[in-house]
């Protein structure tokens, strides 16, 4: 076990982590630029590395502060917790980049122990509620700097509204569904700031950077 900010970690959850984290980042460079792969041009190249190595520490943050959330509501309520990647799901991750669309749903945090309803959809909204929390930090960078840090504020506000979004599907394995169960006011509260929140980003400054 190691111990990362008085939190315990196994060696396998450490690596299915990292998997998880240069999975996503290469899903979200695949997706951001998804045709620049039929006529790869130098130029092409170092665009595609430049969206790799901020996808990297956006898709970071994005990614680990989302399930470190659920880790520490779970800790929280007395859970043994871990995270546990999919490695079938981040090879879809990846495809889906490289189609053009994104489907991410690399692993999840799972916990054991007794727990009630009302705990259990905590755990699961922490992580969409820390997305937007990252979105929101992102958001005001974006519109006060220029060049490669908007780029990276721009690409930060895109993926944590994206995941929060997402996550926040009723469906399956996603966190949507177990907060739903446990009550439709926080459910709908958060499926919407982060749906209203990212349309409107994307009619208001699009998706392309200025790589």
């Amino acid at each position: 076990m190691y111990m990362v900010g008085g939190i315990e970690f196994d060696r396998r959850e450490l690596r299915d982590l990292a998997a998880a984290w240069i999975a996503l980042a290469v899903a979200f460079t695949f997706f951001l630029a998804p045709r620049r792969f039929l006529q790869l041009s130098p130029t092409d190249v170092d665009t595609l590395v430049a969206l790799f190595v901020m996808s990297v520490f956006t898709v970071g943050a994005a990614f680990l502060l989302h399930e470190l959330a659920h880790k520490v509501m779970a800790v929280r309520f007395g859970q043994v917790a871990a995270f546990r990647a999919d490695y079938g799901m981040l090879g879809v991750a990846i495809a889906s980049g490289l189609a053009g669309f994104l489907f991410a749903a690399p692993g999840a945090v799972y916990h054991r122990g007794r727990i009630t309803r009302r705990q259990n959809g905590l755990v699961a909204v922490a992580g969409p509620v820390v997305n937007l929390a990252i979105a929101a930090v992102f958001f005001p960078v974006f519109l006060l700097f220029e060049g490669a840090v908007a780029d990276v504020a721009h690409l930060g506000v895109l993926i944590n509204v994206f995941l929060a979004a997402f996550n926040m599907i009723p469906y399956g394995p996603l966190d949507g569904r177990t907060v739903l169960d446990w009550h439709p006011a926080p459910f709908g509260a958060v499926l919407a700031v982060a749906a209203v929140s990212g349309v409107l980003f994307v009619l208001q400054f699009g998706v392309s950077l200025g790589l």
